[in-house]
């Protein structure tokens, strides 16, 4: 159904809300243009890299999704950036 396929997509989207991140430092840009970013959660000391679900949503909507504590979420699986941690 297609309810099932929205509740897959929601618990591989990893959460990408710019208003849960700071430190915030743009670092490139993917071959399709979407800003890749360098940051960490609000609260924790680990540094990751990954997209802002603000960009993403203008360029690929429909790898972004509203997750249940109503923040948004990108689905990795569907751009060219991928989420990962920074060597430190």
């Amino acid at each position: 159904s297609a309810s099932a396929g929205l509740q897959t997509g929601i618990s591989m989207a990893a959460i990408s809300d710019y208003e849960l991140k700071e430190n915030i430092e743009h670092v490139g840009k993917s071959p399709s243009g979407i800003h890749i970013y360098e940051f960490s959660y609000i609260g924790e000391n680990t540094r990751y890299r990954g997209a802002m679900a603000q960009d993403v949503i203008v360029k690929v909507p429909e790898a972004v999704s509203e997750m249940d504590n109503g923040y948004l979420g990108v689905n990795y699986d569907l751009i060219d950036v991928q989420m990962e941690k920074v060597k430190s």
